[in-house]
């Protein structure tokens, strides 16, 4: 593969429970592009992964949220899970972490549940992006346009819905991570507008 990610740092934000082939393949491809990744999780230690409903491995943190910056990285991947990222939601330092890369206008990859994360951070607004079919609703009501894709990239943020959607996930994540800054990452300015719903 192209190292089109030689010198770019990504971070990975997970918690127990994350689902793990949507952190282990993201992050295979991204380490054969030549990105180097660090685990960002609660605490430190190690995380439990599992594959739908059954225990799968344990990966070691290499940061905690209260070590990690978002300046110190170039990118963010949030992988998805029932339990992974509803911890992540309720956690204000995830929450002021990833707000951070949208503030620099740095790119970052959900997919399947990941997204969650976003809504507390109030980070979907006005965007197009999908995410596990049970979301969409969620999605819809924190003002994002929610399709039924297997990839969407809005202005530097990628999303899928579930495993089967990795192979064109990775890729697009590797585009949207070698292009680096997107300026309209910054979230807008709610001017109060309702935002219309598809039905």
């Amino acid at each position: 593969m192209d190292k089109k990610l030689t010198g770019k740092k990504v971070a990975i934000l997970a918690a127990d429970g994350f689902e793990q082939i949507e952190m282990t393949k993201p992050r295979e491809a991204l380490d054969e592009a030549g990105a180097e990744t660090k685990i960002v999780s609660i605490k430190s230690g190690k995380i439990q992964g599992v594959n739908h409903d059954e225990k799968g491995d344990k990966f070691d943190v290499d940061l905690t949220l209260g070590e990690a910056r978002a300046d110190d990285f170039d990118a963010l991947l949030i992988p998805g899970g029932l339990m992974n990222p509803d911890a992540m939601r309720q956690e204000e330092s995830a929450i002021e972490f990833v707000r951070g890369f949208f503030d620099a206008g740095k790119p970052v990859a959900v997919i399947c549940h990941g997204p969650q994360v976003l809504i507390n951070a109030d980070l979907v607004r006005g965007r197009t992006m999908t995410s596990w079919p049970a979301l969409q609703v969620d999605m819809r009501n924190a003002g994002a346009y929610w399709v039924d894709e297997e990839v969407v990239v809005d202005n530097g943020l990628v999303s899928s819905r579930n495993p089967d959607d990795i192979p064109a996930f990775n890729e697009k994540m590797i585009e949207e991570f070698a292009e680096g800054r997107h300026p309209g990452m910054q979230q807008p300015e709610d001017d109060g507008a309702p935002v219309a719903l598809e039905t």
